[in-house]
């Protein structure tokens, strides 16, 4: 008797990063028999967009009996759609984890029109459209048709509208149950994994600042480092810990940054897993520069593990922290953290009340897993 086919086709193009955590939580409450995946490695992203819908259309199996097909916006939906028809009976469901309408180019003559267009042509061919927040899915449709109008020669209208009806939202699902948290206190910070072998108590005195994230334009490095080097030249006690991916080139920004910090910068470069994960434990402040965010795993990871994070009042963080953790200007983020470096004590004491208040449970797998698995299921059992 012959096996049964997968009905569930997930294709990932740029299978890295929070891509790649996203599919693998979602395919550990699957059966291996349910879905097929079919993937490239998280590189070349640009190309990524431009091509995989060719490359999966000679891959994947013309005899096989998928009904629902997930992917990212990085596939030009569309574009596979046209060249296998027989995909185009399955219920096909894209996820937005960025979104190229709004991506801040270095230099607008820069911009690359065709990517933000693939993303509109995938999203009239989808079934469904979910977005990982609020802010991603409005700052979409709101420049649908602004992004349109560059067509210099005739207008495309009520794009927006066919969309709109499609779209839903769903946060990023962390696994927190996979990640140590500490118990942050008043006084103090105590250790909960005990296996760390961390001793948060060592320097109370002094707060470990850290940024983590991607070394490219986009997540503002050239800010991080005038805050930095600010807080140097007022003469008060921190480290920081700079980490996170670099794809290129390290950032212009940070070509000095070494000497100008010396012993205040305690490590330079990207951390694997365990160790990353034993760095957050054992900081203090979490900081977000980024230009163009729409949920920021990075972030919430930092602050499960009893970081307090300081972030701009913009993009998705109003959607997901208070007031009190946001800045407006440089100016503001260096006087936050220059009070706080100055009274290490204090600062604890109002991250302990913070922690009293947030709430996970909103981004957590536990939460959100059975809503995606709810979506991949449909009129399939």
């Amino acid at each position: 008797m012959a096996c049964a086919k997968p009905h569930i086709l997930i294709i990932e193009p740029f299978y890295g990063g929070s891509h790649k955590q996203l599919i693998n939580t979602l395919i550990e409450g699957l059966s291996t028999a349910d879905y097929e995946l079919f993937s490239l490695p998280a590189k070349k992203w640009h190309w990524r967009a431009r091509t995989s819908a060719l490359y999966f259309s000679q891959l994947i199996p013309i005899d096989h009996e998928y009904r629902v097909l997930f992917t990212s916006s990085v596939l030009s939906l569309a574009e596979l759609i046209g060249i296998r028809p027989d995909l185009g009976q399955c219920r096909k469901i894209i996820y937005f984890h960025e979104n190229q309408l709004v991506y801040p180019v270095q230099e607008v003559k820069k911009r690359d029109c065709q990517y933000g267009l693939n993303e509109i042509l995938s999203c009239l061919a989808a079934d469904i459209v979910l977005f990982n927040s609020q802010f991603n899915r409005t700052s979409f449709l709101d420049n649908v048709q602004p992004f349109l109008n560059i067509q210099p020669d005739f207008k495309v209208r009520q794009i927006r509208e066919k969309i709109e009806k499609k779209c839903q939202v769903l946060y990023f699902p962390i696994n927190f149950n996979s990640m140590p948290k500490r118990r942050i206190t008043g006084n103090g910070d105590q250790d909960l994994d005990l296996g760390l072998g961390l001793n948060l108590d060592q320097d109370q005195e002094c707060l470990h600042l850290i940024w983590p994230h991607r070394w490219e334009h986009d997540k503002n490095p050239m800010l991080l480092v005038e805050v930095l080097c600010e807080l140097n030249r007022s003469d008060v006690n921190f480290k920081v810990t700079i980490c996170g991916e670099s794809y290129h080139e390290v950032p212009q920004a940070f070509e000095n940054i070494r000497e100008t910090l010396a012993t205040k910068l305690v490590h330079f470069g990207h951390l694997e897993r365990e160790e990353y994960v034993r760095t957050l434990l054992a900081s203090d402040i979490v900081i977000s520069t980024a230009d163009h965010e729409f949920f920021g795993v990075a972030m919430l990871e930092a602050t499960f593990c009893g970081c307090y994070p300081i972030v701009p009042n913009k993009l998705v963080y109003p959607e997901i922290y208070p007031k009190e953790n946001m800045y407006g200007t440089s100016n503001s983020l260096v006087k936050k953290l220059r009070n706080w470096c100055r009274n290490p004590r204090a600062f604890r004491r109002h991250r302990s009340q913070f922690f009293e208040t947030f709430n996970f449970d909103p981004y957590s797998a536990d939460q959100l897993v059975p809503k995606y698995l709810s979506l991949l299921n449909r009129d399939i059992n």
